[in-house]
């Protein structure tokens, strides 16, 4: 408990401040000194000032690292040197109440790196002998053969050597559709089997798989972000000079080492001190109730100063699932709503996720699934089922002899990166079906915006180059990359910088969110890994939030900077009653202590941006 008074923890700091208010209080009222014996005042110094000295002794002996508590150390000893008990203890409570909020800021529930650890499942069922065998994950060599059970994540890199399924690969590629797997495909470790079983060989294993690789890098790429040092530590080399000067020159003019320690107490960087955490406090505040978290304190000063921002594709400017976009009929017998209807009953029970799309779009029609008997999994080509006494098969096209109309039908939609089905009645191909993740309504505006923010827009993604582009296109987007695996995402976000932002929501992101100079994870419907790795989250998925996030960025800087322009005139002002003798040590803590007052205020009114724009969903900057 010592050790973490003496570091300024937040818990002991906490305490020591509640103590020392009402003590200080005393101190200045007079009265308490006669019955107590001693200044109450002293209890601020000590609970709150001891600390103070401590860490700015450490820093100086520790490289003569100077920061901003050397000068308040300076002013605080000067203060109890002269008898001045009460601006001695003042000044420390204000500066440890500057520490408090900073730590307020820092977020205390951040997530390592480790979190990617969740997708590797701890067991594996493991064939050996002719046996299966629940293993650990650990206990997995190269050549074992490895049976995969429909939703279970995929444990190291491999071959599939028997069945067949769709993998999605959203987390780990960002490709878009679950992606067709059969004998002889590669495997990626991280990925999930979405329905049936399968058997794999392992190829790579433990520290050599991609998801394992992922976590190095990226525990490397967090030990290289340096944080940002808040304000007037920055100052504080200058400061200290300028404090000692500005004293030794009022004492030399004046005689009076009283005037001299008032110039030292006015001059502590208080308003400094307070100028960051106050409005960053207020800005999170009011972020927070409009759906967007701040992860780390720095966040905002770092997305003020953006000047590009990259968007992955699946699940940020697209929703992340699949859906059907269009539907046609090849027969005069059948309208398309009975096209979808038939698709829709033949799928109602399959397991993969294009099967389930098609029967979610009939649902949402709100009409009731025909009835439907004897269904058949067509493995790796689509299903079959009796429906209304008809033979219903959905497939892929490849399955059926295609009419001229239907190839049409499916160059047109695949060539945009659309999934398409065709649907046959009693061996007859009646319709087609085109399924796709779709770009969000609200992406062009976002894009929009952020452009009349000065921000450059550009698409990094793992899906292919067709869909990219057609999903850049559409989201107002003309600089893209795709085909990037998440290591290419990093290594692109670190050529491009240095002043850039990711927004991610997956597995595959996590690398990119780190390595930005800021990253944005959608948390609505993104990877807890992909929340962990960024600075600032949009909780409720909504891309419409993030014009919002940086217009809050670009505002909570100006506040800061009204603070500091403001705390330093206040300084000075009284620099020069100090040198007048109209200030003493007391009053010239109460003096400085109006200037914190006003930092607190004025940073207090970004509390009210949420009002203003309360019904603007877009606007250009203010």
């Amino acid at each position: 408990m010592l050790h973490e008074w003496l570091k300024s923890a937040p818990r002991p700091t906490f305490a020591c401040a509640i103590v020392s208010l009402p003590a200080l209080a005393l101190s200045f009222f007079g009265g308490a000194e006669q019955m107590l014996g001693f200044d109450p005042a002293w209890a601020a110094i000590i609970l709150c000032g001891v600390p103070i000295l401590h860490v700015a002794g450490r820093g100086i002996l520790n490289g003569f690292d100077i920061r901003a508590g050397v000068l308040v150390s300076i002013a605080l000893i000067a203060a109890v040197v002269t008898e001045e008990y009460f601006a001695a203890g003042e000044v420390a409570l204000i500066m440890q109440l500057g520490t408090l909020l900073e730590d307020w800021t820092v977020d205390r529930a951040r997530q390592g790196i480790e979190s990617l650890l969740q997708y590797v499942p701890q067991t594996a069922h493991v064939l050996r002998d002719g046996k299966e065998s629940l293993l650990p994950v650990d206990e997995i060599r190269r050549g074992d053969l490895l049976r995969i059970h429909a939703g279970e994540a995929i444990p190291v890199d491999g071959i599939l050597t028997e069945g067949e399924s769709a993998v999605d690969a959203s987390m780990m590629t960002g490709e878009s559709l679950p992606v067709d797997k059969h004998p002889g495909d590669a495997l990626m470790s991280g990925t999930i089997n979405t329905y049936g079983i399968f058997t794999m060989r392992a190829e790579r294993t433990g520290a050599d798989s991609s998801l394992q690789r992922m976590i190095a890098l990226a525990r490397d790429v967090d030990t290289k972000k340096a944080p940002i040092v808040r304000l007037a530590d920055r100052w504080a080399s200058r400061l200290v000079l300028a404090a000692l000067v500005c004293a030794g020159a009022i004492w030399w003019g004046t005689g009076e080492f009283i005037r001299a320690v008032t110039a030292l107490v006015v001059f502590c960087p208080c308003a400094l001190v307070l100028a960051t955490p106050t409005a960053v406090a207020a800005a999170i505040a009011n972020l927070t109730q409009r759906g967007i978290l701040i992860r780390r304190a720095d966040a905002l000063e770092r997305l003020a100063k953006v000047d590009t921002i990259a968007f992955d594709k699946t699940g940020t400017l697209t929703s992340g699932t699949p859906s059907v976009i269009a539907v046609q009929s090849l027969s005069d017998a059948y309208a398309e709503r009975d096209i979808l209807r038939l698709a829709a009953a033949a799928e109602q029970h399959s397991e993969h996720p294009l099967g389930r799309a098609v029967t979610a779009a009939w649902r949402n029609t709100g009409e009731p699934l025909p009835a439907v008997s004897g269904a058949q999994v067509l493995a790796g080509k689509g299903i079959s089922a009796k429906v209304g006494g008809k033979g219903i098969t959905v497939g892929k096209p490849t399955l059926f002899s295609l009419p001229e109309s239907a190839l049409d039908f499916t160059v047109r939609y695949t060539q945009d990166g659309a999934s398409v089905s065709a649907v046959a009645a009693d061996g007859k191909i009646v319709g087609m079906i085109a399924l796709a993740d779709c770009i969000r309504s609200d992406t062009p505006k976002a894009i929009t915006s952020l452009r009349h923010l000065g921000l450059t827009p550009l698409l990094l993604t793992g899906d292919n180059a067709r869909v990219a582009e057609h999903i850049g296109t559409q989201a107002g987007i003309t600089e893209i990359q795709s085909d990037l695996l998440p290591d290419e995402k990093m290594k692109h976000i670190e050529r491009r910088g240095p002043f850039i932002a990711m927004v991610g929501d997956g597995v595959n992101d996590a690398l990119a969110l780190r390595s930005a100079y800021a990253g944005i994870a959608m948390g609505g419907i993104g990877s807890d890994i992909a929340v962990a790795s960024a600075d600032a989250v949009l909780v409720s998925d909504d891309i419409r939030r993030l014009p919002a996030l940086i217009r809050m960025a670009h505002r909570t800087m100006k506040k800061i900077q009204q603070n500091i322009i403001f705390g330093l005139a206040i300084n000075f002002i009284a620099l020069g009653l100090s040198a007048a003798g109209i200030l003493t040590p007391a009053t010239g803590a109460l003096w400085h202590n109006a200037g914190s007052l006003f930092v607190v205020v004025n940073a207090a009114l970004l509390l009210t941006v949420a009002k203003k724009e309360k019904n603007i969903a877009f606007s250009a900057p203010v």
